[in-house]
């Protein structure tokens, strides 16, 4: 274990080597929910209905004895898709408008007055103003929090193109007459790779937050799918009788995301120190 944390860079950051763990966990959690859960995590069976954590159910069951823990399980897979769907547009969007501002700068002037307009927003005020024009469910609740935080990436891909679109090796280019395609995709997105990997660790973690916080207020994902926010939100009224409805669940959106931020701080670490100035207290909560 101490050689592969030292090969992957996080020797002596044993909170990040932890958070990988944890996500590793959630991982293979997402991937085999069917297998790993003990039980259906929408079979009703009113008989041992808010019965506390057992033998017969490690986390306890909820108002309609559904097994808790194969809820949590089956809801890591949903949180997966959502952070992914979130990534890819927040990444794919963030690229788009942040490298099309740096390269073309009377363009700029117009996306990123777009994007600060967008960012003076709060980040769950945005979600839920984009949710009631799109409407419930899952593919506009992924759409949704990824415009939230494609405004932040956008900002961070144009701070670094401009950057990178001043350095001598792209004068050079130009200077050889290379046209703006190849400076593109072959001076500035690939330097781009690891900052942009960082910022979908980021991105992946607080989208996790904003999806429960949309399913708590009954604007993300139906009622009756498994999340981590929707059992939250059926649970909240028996926080007296019942508290482990809202532990398990809870706790599962904390590590989550605790995880995730640990380990993108790593990688920012590892990847590029300078960075740090950049990703400083930028991403939206």
């Amino acid at each position: 274990m101490t050689t592969y944390a030292t090969a992957t860079g996080f020797g002596g950051q044993k909170l990040a080597f932890a958070g990988l763990l944890i996500i590793a966990t959630l991982a293979v959690c997402a991937l085999f929910a069917p297998w790993l859960a003990p039980a259906d995590p929408i079979a009703i069976d009113p008989l041992v209905r808010l019965s506390p954590p057992s033998a017969a159910h490690w986390f306890g069951t909820d108002h309609f004895g559904r097994d808790t823990l194969s809820r949590v399980i089956h809801g890591s897979r949903m949180a997966a898709f959502i952070g992914i769907g979130v990534v890819a547009i927040a990444l794919g969007g963030g690229i788009t408008f942040g490298v099309l501002s740096a390269v073309f700068p009377r363009l700029g002037m117009l996306l990123m007055r777009i994007v600060d307009v967008m960012m003076a927003f709060p980040a769950l005020l945005l979600a839920l103003a984009l949710i009631v024009v799109l409407g419930r469910g899952v593919e506009n609740s992924i759409l949704a929090i990824g415009v939230v935080y494609m405004t932040t990436t956008a900002r961070i891909v144009y701070g670094v193109s401009l950057r990178l679109k001043s350095e001598v090796w792209v004068d050079a280019a130009l200077a050889m007459g290379a046209r703006t395609p190849r400076i593109v995709f072959r001076h500035i997105l690939p330097n781009l790779v690891s900052p942009l990997f960082v910022q979908a660790s980021f991105v992946f973690a607080f989208a996790q937050l904003q999806a429960a916080s949309l399913d708590f207020l009954g604007l993300g994902v139906p009622p009756e799918t498994p999340t981590w926010g929707n059992m939250i939100s059926e649970s909240r009224i028996y926080i007296t009788r019942a508290p482990w409805l809202l532990l398990f669940p809870g706790l599962m959106i904390a590590l989550a995301a605790f995880s995730l931020n640990l380990v993108g701080d790593a990688a920012r670490d590892r990847l590029d120190p300078r960075l740090q100035a950049a990703f400083g207290g930028r991403s939206r909560s």
